[in-house]
């Protein structure tokens, strides 16, 4: 089972309680220390920690709740930066992912307290703009605290972010654009400092559509002074999710969801409720999961208009879906075809989805070609499909996947969150157990995954 901030407190017999925001050491917006406040839960139990059995399974039926998008949410907790007042999100995920975010606004001087899927985010008139390596190394979204910080206090100082080990993602465009702002910046020791007297808008070009990119420069754009123009934006849900909540705090973000979007910057905002769109990877997973083993699941509350052409993808393959009322309703014979794949910007295949088409495909009858066009040493997954019998070839951005009728149960490790469901899946079509060591990452990207999984049929234990 995963660990929850309620039990960590028992079990350590601190006090933080609920409140997970609040720093060691240093006072909440009202002047009290936290008393003897818990450890951030990943010092407890890291992404390394944790193992999965699965074992071969058919036939699934039932419903899963679909939880927040945990791709949104990190940025939404970011944004609380820029408006003092006190912040409600609805739809959070219980990821280590969220509270490591809550953990770095708490250093910051925010505190974060949850009530089930509920956040509230207090943000103090002062705080301190700095993301310590501490808490930045755990995930790299957490560089888009870079932009609400330099908007609203002027000055940054944040480490250099860690995350997924997946390849290199430089963060180059990030300073570039804000620096068309008017921001500067120095690095070292492993830090970058940004300083901004008062940003401006201008027009950005995007050398690429980058999320990360796209979301910080928004961020900074709303208390710019003037119009920023944003072309060859990101198109992704998250990126329209995040403009939502900023105009619905008195920002001026039209476009959103578009390859251009026009920020008029305005002197203030104020502090909002919100809802956190649904997560459509952790949708996608459990897709794959019934194409792989078949059966027939309703996914409560995913968006069918978020994942176009993954569903054609899997369409082509042999399932059959369509939206519901309640969500997306899913069907598998666990026959499928194979197909080629090409890893694209939204609304193109996300490079998250492709680990978990690529499990897909490697029980799939026929020969599938996947292509890499986002990130580099996105493949590193592929080694360990190998060990279960997988007949994969890659070269460069390429795999080359030839199914077979069934994987053969192994140990392996997952390497980052997608790489790990990926391997829970192609588990789900192997003959005898297969060991998944690495099993906390799941825990940042999906909530209470092996339970969701046992409730519609499959057979997952967790283990320490």
């Amino acid at each position: 089972m995963s660990w929850s901030p309620r039990l960590a407190a028992r079990l350590l017999g601190c006090t933080s309680g609920q409140e997970i925001g609040v720093a060691r050491g240093k006072p909440a917006h009202n002047g009290r220390h936290a008393p003897h406040p818990c450890p951030p839960l990943p010092a407890l139990m890291s992404s390394d920690s944790g193992r999965l059995v699965v074992r071969p399974s058919e036939g699934l039926h039932g419903e899963v709740p679909i939880a927040g998008a945990k791709n949104s949410v990190l940025k939404l907790m970011a944004a609380t930066v820029l408006a003092e007042g006190t912040h409600v999100l609805h739809n959070v995920p219980d990821l280590t992912d969220v509270t490591d975010m809550a953990e770095l606004l708490s250093a910051m001087g925010l505190v974060v307290t949850r009530d089930g899927a509920t956040l509230t985010i207090e943000r103090p008139a002062e705080i301190v703009p700095e993301a310590p390596y501490e808490l930045v190394e755990r995930m790299r979204a957490s560089i888009v605290v870079l932009g609400p910080l330099l908007a609203k206090v002027g000055e940054a100082r944040v480490a250099v972010p860690g995350g997924d080990d997946f390849g290199h993602r430089p963060i180059d465009m990030h300073l570039a654009s804000l620096e068309s702002l008017g921001a500067r910046f120095t690095s070292s020791h492993g830090f970058i400092q940004g300083r901004a007297d008062q940003l401006h808008g201008t027009s950005v070009v995007l050398d690429f559509p980058s999320v990360g990119a796209t979301e910080n420069l928004l961020m900074a754009a709303v208390l710019a002074k003037g119009t920023t123009t944003i072309d060859n934006a990101a198109r992704e849900p998250e990126i329209a999710d995040l403009a939502s909540m900023l105009n619905r705090m008195g920002a001026q973000v039209v476009g959103a969801g578009s390859s251009t979007i026009e920020i008029e910057g305005v002197a203030e905002l104020t502090p909002v409720e919100h809802t956190v769109i649904p997560d459509r990877i952790e949708a996608a997973t459990f897709l794959a999961v019934v194409g792989v083993a078949g059966g027939e699941v309703t996914l409560l509350g995913a968006r069918a208009d978020h994942m176009d052409m993954l569903i054609q993808k899997l369409g082509t393959m042999g399932m059959r879906i369509s939206p519901t009322p309640e969500g997306i309703w899913a069907m598998s014979k666990g026959e499928l075809r194979s197909t080629d794949i090409s890893t694209l910007p939204y609304p193109g295949v996300a490079t998250d989805y492709k680990p978990l088409l690529v499990a897909m495909l490697t029980v799939a009858e026929g020969i599938g070609i996947v292509t890499e066009n986002i990130f580099g040493g996105r493949f590193r997954y592929i080694s360990e499909l190998v060990r279960m019998g997988a007949d994969i070839r890659t070269e460069g951005h390429h795999a080359v996947v030839r199914g077979i009728p069934a994987l053969s149960g192994a140990p392996v490790r997952a390497s980052d969150i997608r790489a790990g469901a990926a391997l829970v899946i192609a588990g789900i079509r192997a003959e005898g157990e297969t060991l998944i060591s690495g099993a906390g990452h799941l825990d940042r990207g999906y909530e209470r995954f092996d339970e969701k999984l046992r409730d519609i049929g499959v057979d997952v234990t967790r283990l320490p």
